[in-house]
């Protein structure tokens, strides 16, 4: 049987649907005393990043990825140079209506097996506080947390 997920490369056609997962994705885990600093945040991203994703992530010296199900974006991921030699997960998303599926699981994977295709020593993985279920999900992933990023955006 074939997997219905698929992982690829990020494509220009892929923007519309990236940019409004990040937004939604964003917009959910805002607390109600930091919705205003969470649109500060959200555009300020957009700008910097999401609506230049080819151009950010050669910068950064990294790739960006989605996750397709049904010709649709699912989830989406970044990997970026961390340090000497190692990556950082970025960005790693699955839309609310698809969670709970192995998504996120196999887009970690992935990621770990491009890592290491790119040649990277290490992976490491970003989140803040707010998204307890990552963190959550990472450590049962075998991820031990290094240092915490706060929600202060």
């Amino acid at each position: 049987m074939t997997d219905p997920i698929s992982i690829r490369r990020y494509e220009l056609k892929d923007h519309s649907e990236v940019r409004a997962l990040f937004i939604s994705i964003n917009r959910l885990m805002a607390p109600p005393h930091l919705k205003e600093a969470f649109e500060g945040y959200i555009t300020q991203s957009l700008s910097e990043e999401i609506d230049n994703i080819p151009d950010y992530y050669q910068r950064k010296k990294g790739s960006f990825w989605v996750a397709i199900l049904n010709n649709k974006v699912v989830g989406m991921l970044g990997l970026e140079a961390y340090g000497d030699g190692d990556l950082e997960l970025r960005r790693m998303y699955v839309s609310p209506d698809h969670r709970r599926q192995g998504i996120a699981k196999r887009m970690l994977a992935f990621a770990e097996a491009q890592s290491a295709a790119d040649g990277a020593k290490q992976l490491y993985l970003s989140t803040s506080e707010l998204q307890e279920a990552a963190l959550a999900f990472y450590r049962n992933s075998g991820y031990q947390l290094l240092r915490e990023e706060t929600a202060d955006t």
